[in-house]
């Protein structure tokens, strides 16, 4: 029975570094841009009457739910 072991040592790179930093930077700015932008929908729809929200098929209480449904789960 033969057996072979593989070794592979960690290198540092730098420029893999500044990616992951940067791509890490980038990632929080677009989450930040988003919860801006869903933050700006609660509140306009906050700003209609319930006769409005009625006739989006909406209730003031479903309003945050609704703006956030599909990022709930991530």
């Amino acid at each position: 029975m033969a057996h072979s072991t593989t070794h592979t040592t960690a290198r540092f790179s730098l420029p893999g570094l500044i990616a992951s930093v940067g791509s890490s930077i980038y990632s929080a700015l677009t989450r930040l841009a988003e919860a801006q932008s869903r933050v700006r929908q609660v509140e306009f729809l906050q700003s209609l009457s319930d006769e409005e929200l009625k006739k989006r098929g909406l209730t003031r209480e479903r309003i945050v739910h609704r703006v956030f449904a599909d990022s709930i789960w991530r």
